[in-house]
Formats: structure tokens, sequence, C-alpha cells
């Protein structure tokens, strides 16, 4: 009986040794209930600003937007999952490094809200050029009357800033309405027979004097900062569209609201502004040529189930010990 007791406590325990501690940050509580029961080598636990720090200690793995003095506090983090796609706030462009310059893997959801923001870059585009918002207006006075500038997409040029898997979803949509996509990426992106071309960042200038519609879809990074700034606009075409999906800081606001007070803009769509939330009394929301959504693109009827599979998938491969998917070049900042 004795050697029985002692062999159940020593199989306990070499369990628990195996057991990966995962925090989870309960901003979505919805979500984390999702998590658990991802893989039984894995003890899911929701943490709070109010505990977190009593947690971290002795965890193996964070999802969420984790801070600096979490990471610090963190001696055993092998990795730490972003909620979404952007992570420069778990990067601390701002000054903090204890992420970047550490050994955690970071992993993020670069693809799985692509349908959906490319869904609503779209409607932003279609809304502009079939004079939508002004027959919105219209029904409120109950007036019938025709919009003279409505414009055909197909045989637009329309050029995508960032060929991930937002942009390359924008891609996807813009060539099935008949447009020419040329897309504008550090890496070296694979053929696609939605994109006509993909240049370099250094080489922006030169493709957006041929812009009916520029699409910002590229994250926000040190080298991404405000590129599209005074100069791209103005080098942009006379009657041309603004649709920004990503992140607010990959454009200049105030070189928006310039090209859209000179009439040099038909009209722009940004779901992401910087700063965010735009703020009342913000010259840009005078405009009736600009659709402003409130960082909500990548929201859906089926967003959350992709997002908790996708980090259920990983939190599985992390217990195993096999490559997590969708792993970001911390220096990089993608």
């Amino acid at each position: 009986m004795l050697r029985l007791t002692l062999c159940l406590a020593l199989c306990a325990l070499a369990l628990s040794a195996q057991t990966k501690k995962i925090l989870v940050d309960d901003s979505f509580p919805a979500l984390v209930n999702e998590l658990y029961g991802a893989s039984p080598g894995a003890r899911i636990v929701p943490v709070t600003s109010d505990n977190v720090m009593q947690e971290i200690a002795d965890a193996d793995a964070f999802v969420g937007n984790i801070r600096p003095e979490q990471v610090r506090a963190g001696k055993k983090l092998k990795w730490v999952q972003s909620w979404g796609a952007g992570v420069e706030r778990v990067l601390h462009l701002s000054g903090g490094t204890d992420l970047r310059d550490s050994n955690i893997i970071l992993t993020n959801n670069q693809i799985v809200q692509g349908p959906e923001i490319a869904d609503h870059a779209m409607a932003m585009l279609l809304t502009l050029a079939r004079g939508i918002h002004v027959f919105t207006e219209h029904r409120k006075q109950e007036l019938w009357q025709p919009h003279p500038g409505v414009i055909e997409l197909n045989g637009r040029t329309g050029v995508v800033l960032g060929v991930g898997g937002i942009g390359t979803q924008i891609a996807v949509r813009a060539w099935a309405h008949g447009m020419n996509v040329i897309g504008v990426d550090p890496e070296d992106i694979p053929y696609t027979p939605f994109v006509r071309k993909v240049v370099k960042p250094d080489q922006l200038d030169e493709v957006l004097r041929e812009a009916d519609v520029v699409f910002v879809a590229a994250p926000h990074t040190p080298m991404s900062h405000k590129m599209m700034g005074p100069r791209q606009f103005e080098l942009m075409k006379k009657g041309s569209y603004f649709i920004a999906v990503s992140r607010g800081g990959v454009y200049d606001l105030n070189a928006l609201v310039k090209a859209l007070d000179s009439k040099h803009l038909a009209g722009a769509g940004v779901d992401v502004t910087d700063p965010e939330p735009l703020p009342r009394g913000h010259p840009l929301w005078k405009f009736d040529n600009a659709i402003i959504t409130p960082h909500m693109a990548g929201r859906s009827d089926k967003d959350r189930a992709r997002m908790a599979g996708a980090i259920q998938e990983n939190i599985r491969r992390f217990v195993d010990g096999r490559p997590l998917l969708n792993v970001v070049d911390k220096q990089k900042g993608y």
C-alpha cells in the first residue's frame, strides 16, 4: 500500500512538472473560457491586473497584452501570444525593450481577422465610390436625387501597403472587382495572381502616382511610422481614395485632413487613427466624404471562434514542443 501511494505521488509530481502554466489576460472572458481544455498538458490561469504579478513568476507562457514589468517578473516565460495581429503594444515601441530583446517567442493572430478587415476596407471604398454616404444623407431628407460622382472600380489601380494576412485579403477582393493591385512590402512576397507587382517601401513614392486607391494594411513599426506623410498624399492622383484599416501610426492624420480639405482626395475611410480614439472636435469629423469607424474592422460573428482556434492550436503545439504558428520577428515588429 505504501509502495502504491509513493508511486501515485511520484506520477502526480512528474505530471505536474510536465504541465505548462499558461496565464491568460482576462480582457475577453468569453474567449478565455474557450481556451480551457485546449491540451491536457496546459493549466490555463486567467489573470487580471490584480493578480498577474503573483502568478507570473512560475508561468511558462502568457496570452494577451503583456507589460514590461510582467516580462521582467516572468523568469520562466518562453512564449507570449498576442490577442490580435498588431504587436506594437507588447513590444513597447515607446521605449521598453524587455520582450523585444528577450529569448521569449512572440506569436500573433496576423491572419485570423484578415477576412473581416478586408471586407471592411472594401465596404468603405464601395460606399465612397458608389456615393452611398451621400444617399444615406438624402434618405434622412426623403430626397430622391442622383449623385453624379460615382465611379467604376474595374480597371482602377489599388496600392496596398503591407501584403500580409490583411493586405493579401484586401488584394483578393480588389482584384475581384477588376482592380490592378500593387503591393508595397519589405519582404519578398510569393507570387499571387491577385497582385500585379510588389515593390519595396523605398519605391512607395513611385507607385503612388498610379494609385486610384491606397489601402493601409501595414503593421505599425519604427520603419512604417508615418510612411504616408504630406508628400505621399500629394503624390496620389487627384480624385483618389485613401483607406486605413491596420494602424493609425502608419499615416499622417494632419496630412490626410489637408488632402481632404484641398479636395485632392475624393474621400477617405479610416478605422484607425493616431491619436485614438479620434478626439471630439478633430477636423476629420467635419468631412462628409470621410468615413470613420471606431477600430472595429476586425469584429464579426466569426472572428472570436477563429481567434480562439488559432490560440488553442498554439497551446497544443507549445505543450507538445512543436513549432508555433504566426511567430513574430520581434526586431522587425511583425
